[in-house]
């Protein structure tokens, strides 16, 4: 076994000390106000989601990652009773519109963020034990795959988080594209998807008024509209070099979510576009450097598991980033190794981990 790849690795690790420098400063206020101490929901994260995290890390990227294939139908199966424990009374946590957490044990758990891997891992496993010629095929290969995506899709859309749905959907598509799935196939998904998509946004009237203030920023400013107005205000006011760290007017409770899927535009806010630009570089080349890995691995199921592992990273990132520019709807999505969440670190490092266990393999 060689060396993983390091530069792919230290690229994340760059990544991640930025969002914990970040943090430290998008979460000042509201840790002051609501617990007294400036750095609480910093070292919140780092108990909750970065020590945990790096013990996965190194666990994971110590173990071949072929033990998990013969786990494939298990990691799909604990998917299903994970997303069906959010709809329990008592153990569900509804945090805003949805019911996406878990209360265990005094700690909130977002079990969304935990099947995007397990998801990956299943799929991986079941496209590379199927074979391509199956894959490629209308009954055996697309006609499973929609049922396994609806069967994960449906405790998702009713909690509802249709942030995550995207993104789960994304991350599917793109396994299913690399495992051999025909173009015609994969463009009659996405119209499908973008239909129901559409109808899952209009039955809810609080999603259609997004869409609505999206397309007309100034329909209600004060309103549903009031998260993106005052996202674009801040990166707005950072200018090239920004107001310097620590310096953020927006975090000052003016902007909604400033430590979840708000902290770009705080980053703009501070830092200045060239920083923010500097960033989306960095996410870029690790979009890069994980095609790279994956192109250079001659096991199947190791090729799987780094495309959905990229499409998971770099799709959220994208989705983030596109919502605080203005060039989507809000979405409720968070910047992965940035925003604020002890699961959504924890569960990212481990995918590190695995990341960096077929690098060494692939060398």
């Amino acid at each position: 076994m060689g060396k993983p790849d390091l530069v792919l690795l230290g690229t994340i690790f760059v990544i991640l000390i930025f969002g914990l420098v970040m943090l430290t400063s998008a979460s000042s206020i509201k840790s002051y106000r609501e617990f007294n101490s400036t750095y609480y929901l910093f070292f919140h994260q780092i108990i909750f989601g970065l020590l945990p995290g790096t013990i996965l890390f190194f666990w994971l990227s110590r173990v071949s990652y072929h033990l998990w294939e013969k786990y494939s139908v298990l990691f799909f199966i604990l998917s299903l009773i994970i997303l069906g424990l959010v709809f329990i009374p008592g153990l569900s946590l509804e945090i805003g519109e949805t019911k996406s957490w878990l209360k265990i044990f005094g700690a909130s758990v977002q079990p969304s963020e935990i099947i995007k891997l397990f998801l990956i891992l299943s799929l991986a496993g079941w496209f590379s034990y199927r074979g391509r010629e199956k894959n490629q095929d209308f009954w055996n290969g697309l006609i499973p795959f929609v049922f396994i995506l609806g069967l994960i899709s449906l405790p998702i859309a009713l909690q509802p988080d249709l942030g995550t749905l995207v993104v789960v959907a994304v991350i599917a598509l793109s396994i299913y594209f690399v495992a051999g799935a025909k173009i015609s196939h994969l463009l009659g998904l996405a119209a499908v998807g973008l239909g129901l998509f559409g109808i899952l946004i209009f039955q809810t009237p609080y999603r259609a008024e997004r869409l609505m203030t999206f397309l007309n920023p100034e329909l209600d400013p004060q309103g549903i509209g009031y998260q993106i107005n005052q996202a674009l205000l801040a990166v707005g006011s950072g200018g090239f070099f920004g107001l310097g760290f620590g310096q953020s007017r927006q975090k000052f409770a003016y902007l909604p979510e400033v430590i979840g899927d708000s902290i770009f535009a705080i980053i703009a806010e501070e830092l200045g576009f060239i920083i923010s630009l500097s960033l989306i570089f960095l996410l870029v080349f690790f979009a890069y450097r994980g095609l790279k890995l994956a192109r250079g691995i001659n096991d199947e199921y190791g090729k799987l598991i780094v495309t959905g592992i990229i499409a998971w990273f770099i799709f959220q990132s994208f989705f983030n980033i596109a919502v605080m520019i203005g060039l989507m709807p809000l979405t409720g999505i968070p910047l992965p190794f940035v925003s604020y969440g002890g699961t959504a670190l924890a569960t990212l490092l481990a995918a590190t981990g695995i990341l960096a266990n077929i690098s060494r393999q692939a060398s």
